[in-house]
């Protein structure tokens, strides 16, 4: 110990250190107090004032300081005596030294008797100095790393708000810290380090975490159902009681579904957590042809009992109504679960994960040019008819000697979920494959990671909602400010973009341009109907048109219309061979045009949907805050406009606060927000966990393992979802 001590400057050494140092300090900042050095018997009103006074003394010395032993009243706690200390104070204990840890800390206490006591006079009422030691026995710290020392380090409340602000908008923490660093005038202003921004953020999530992964999950949720009474939840347990599938949606969800739930992409390809859950969501179009997420699950597994359940559970909070047409990948237990819950609806595989799956099984036909793979994509995408596509698909089979190949096989007895000769008969809203879910999932890599906790995970999955809404509102304000580009002057156009949303109208103005170059070859005559061969001049193929004249209604081969919902250029030949100049109203779908989303829609329990409950709170707010934003920047501008501007904020707040207290006094407060989570809500016992689960990339869509899926698919986890338990909000 000895020894360690002699590598030190002597008293006389340290205190013409301290006098230099004070003096070079005091040179090159005249605005420093120089009187900051402690003398027996000075008093302080409180041992806060002690604290802050010897601390400011150690920054302006070199040194930290902290508090040491204390001694309190029994009868009200009040401190009577304190003693404050340099943080070099003492010595490691020996057990802390015995060279086992794999990182040994490094050596910061050199038992140094640096020191302030304070006492407190009764009769005063006040604290005085009673001990003082203010030589030390090691280097002091240079001017320039006093905002290091620990005792200056500290996060104000205002810096909290920024740092939760930042951490919420997915800010990074090194970029959050630069940013704020920058923002104060450098890092030695902003008063604290890069640590302690990591510690605060790491406190943060402790404390959220108190009540444990599923009381975080459940106080989110009954937080979300307090905001808005049409938010639903359900959780499923199992007969532990633990928590194995969650499914959420709010207002805007359900309301989007019951607009445009037409046509559901339904994906779980994407990991998103340490437990290795799927994220399962259901997405579609909304009326600008943008990604809107009708809902969202956290599966615990993939079997058909996990995938009834939630489309169970999906269904019920969208009051019954099922979508026409359903996109999935070509997952076996998936599409068990569909047929069950949902017989009615269409089910449609995406042909870009088939091509995948097709990769597999017989690459080796593929990755050649003998020309298989596009007279199998012709299969997926070209032959219309049923009698076509069942011949080529005969040639390919004895052209390239597969017949016998088991894949090809099990994909043909599939084929009215992806050949087009026969999902041209259902609607799809011009959706070939799951690329909203795939587009999704590649938007998900920028707000979710694998080891967010759960708290985080509902954090970040907010962002991203708000970000597609955001979306929708921008291609909102497009529509009224970006006036559509008609390319040619007819009623028909011109009604069309008075009525159609941009990207619709886009479209159909592309079968309105093809209707200039199509001519009418035949025409047959029957009795209530014409039958018209209809075709381009540029194209060999053509298509039958029949016209009723009884119900002045047109039908295409290609069925365009019926599968996307715009007219196509065939139909529109027609329409003008009938002399009708404008869309007639049957024609015109409502889920593309500006007025789609004017609808009062109801929720899971029979009542009109809220979506912002805060409504006034909203308008007010988004009324003041710009006048007040513009206010303080011209403020800011010049001191004296400044001090006006801080002189009456202080006037002004002490108002505003006198009258939510006097508000506060005459209402109710409801202190429920507060209150820990209802037992009688759930008895859930945690999230249940995966086993052997360590990756935490995005894994490879279930497609690509099907095979080894479908082998195990019925002895995975056998005991998991016996004697289930539902959970529903």
């Amino acid at each position: 110990m000895a020894s360690t001590l002699h590598m030190f400057p002597d008293k006389e050494a340290i205190q013409d250190s301290h006098d230099s140092y004070m003096e070079e300090t005091n040179k090159n900042n005249e605005n420093v107090v120089t009187d900051y050095t402690p003398k027996l018997d000075m008093e302080f009103g409180s041992e806060q004032e002690a604290y802050d006074f010897y601390n400011e003394y150690g920054r302006n010395y070199g040194f930290s300081i902290r508090k040491d032993w204390c001694n309190k009243r029994k009868v009200d706690g009040v401190v009577t005596s304190r003693q404050f200390v340099c943080c070099k104070e003492g010595f490691r204990d020996e057990w802390e030294r015995d060279g086992q840890k794999t990182r040994e800390r490094a050596e910061t206490r050199t038992g140094c008797q640096a020191h302030m006591k304070i006492r407190l006079d009764k009769k005063k009422e006040k604290y005085c100095i009673q001990s003082l030691e203010l030589s030390h026995n090691h280097v002091l710290h240079v001017s320039q790393c006093a905002h290091m020392m620990p005792s200056q380090r500290r996060i104000s409340h205002a810096q909290a708000l920024e740092i939760d602000l930042a951490y919420d908008s997915g800010i990074k923490l090194k970029d959050s810290y630069e940013f704020m660093g920058r923002q104060a005038g450098g890092k030695d202003v902003l008063g604290y380090t890069k640590q302690d921004h990591k510690n605060y953020l790491h406190s943060k999530r402790q404390r959220e975490l108190k009540y444990g992964e599923s009381g975080c999950l459940l106080r989110y949720f009954e937080k979300k159902k307090r905001e808005n009474f049409s938010f639903y939840y359900s959780l499923q347990l199992d007969a532990a009681e633990q928590i194995t599938n969650i499914f959420w949606a709010d207002a805007q969800m359900i309301v989007d579904y019951k607009l445009f739930g037409d046509v559901v992409s339904f994906d779980t390809t994407y990991r998103t957590n340490k437990e290795y859950r799927p994220l399962a969501m259901f997405v579609g179009f909304n009326h600008h042809r943008e990604v809107v997420i009708f809902g969202a699950a956290l599966l615990y597994d993939e079997t058909i009992e996990s995938f009834e359940w939630l489309f169970e559970t999906f269904f019920e909070a969208m009051s019954g109504k099922k979508p026409n047409t359903i996109f999935t990948d070509q997952d076996p237990a998936m599409a068990k679960a569909i047929s069950v819950v949902m017989p009615n609806t269409y089910h449609r595989l995406c042909t870009w994960h088939l091509m995948q799956n097709a990769l597999k099984h017989i690459g080796h036909l593929l990755r050649g040019e003998n020309g298989f793979r596009s007279e199998l994509n012709a299969c997926f995408k070209v032959w219309e008819e049923e009698d076509e596509f069942l011949s080529a698909w005969d040639a390919i089979l004895h052209k390239y000697n597969v017949c016998d190949n088991s894949w090809l096989q099990r994909l043909f007895e599939v084929k009215e979920k992806w050949a087009k000769a026969y999902v041209k008969m259902s609607f799809s809203a011009g959706m070939t494959s799951t690329q909203l879910s795939e587009s999704l999932n590649a938007d998900l890599k920028d707000y979710l990671q694998s080891d967010y906790d759960i708290v985080k995970f509902f954090t970040h999955f907010d962002r991203l909602l708000n970000d597609k809404r955001y979306k929708e509102l921008l291609a909102e304000y497009n529509l009224r400010q970006k006036l559509p580009k008609i390319k040619m002057l007819s009623p028909m156009l011109v009604q069309a973009a008075k009525i159609y949303t941009s990207q619709p109208f886009l479209k159909f103005q592309k079968q309105y341009e093809e209707f200039q170059g199509a001519y009418v070859k035949e025409c047959i005559e029957r009795n209530s109907s014409h039958e018209y061969i209809v075709s381009f001049y540029d194209k060999p193929q053509y298509r039958r048109v029949i016209w009723n004249s009884l119900e002045h209604s047109v039908s295409c081969s290609c069925r365009k219309f019926e599968r996307c919902g715009i007219l196509c250029g065939h139909a529109l030949k027609i329409l003008d061979v009938m002399n009708i100049k404008v869309l007639p109203k049957k024609y015109i779908l409502k889920r593309w045009t500006k007025d789609a989303k004017n609808e009062i829609v109801q929720d899971f329990n029979g009542q009109e949907i809220i979506i912002d409950t805060n409504l006034e709170f909203t308008t007010r707010y988004k009324s003041l805050c710009p006048l007040y934003v513009k206010l303080i920047s011209r403020a800011a501008e010049c001191e004296e406009a400044y001090k006006i501007a801080l002189e009456n904020y202080t006037e002004l707040n002490k108002k505003i606060e006198d009258v939510m207290r006097r508000k506060s006094d005459l209402c109710q407060v409801d202190n429920s927000q507060e209150n820990p989570l209802n037992e009688d809500v759930i008895s859930a016992k945690g999230l249940k966990k995966k086993q052997g689960c360590k990756g935490k990339r995005r894994i490879k869509s279930s497609i690509e393992v099907a095979i080894k899926k479908k082998k195990s698919i019925n002895n995975h986890h056998p005991q998991a979802n016996q004697h289930l338990q539902v959970v529903t909000s």
